[in-house]
């Protein structure tokens, strides 16, 4: 998952420079989504650490 939020980030980064438009704001929108599902998801897995087997 964080391989395509970078990948996303990047052509978010890229088309910033060349302006938001057409596919770059549906990019955009795809970095941000997957950011904040990756970080939710971390902060979950760092509060509920690892449990020992059973």
């Amino acid at each position: 998952m964080f391989s395509w939020a970078i990948a996303f980030f990047i052509i978010a980064l890229v088309s910033a420079i060349f302006g938001f438009t057409g596919l770059a704001v549906s990019a955009a929108g795809i970095a941000k989504i997957i950011f904040v599902v990756a970080l939710i998801l971390a902060v979950v897995s760092f509060a509920v650490g690892r449990r020992p087997a059973i």
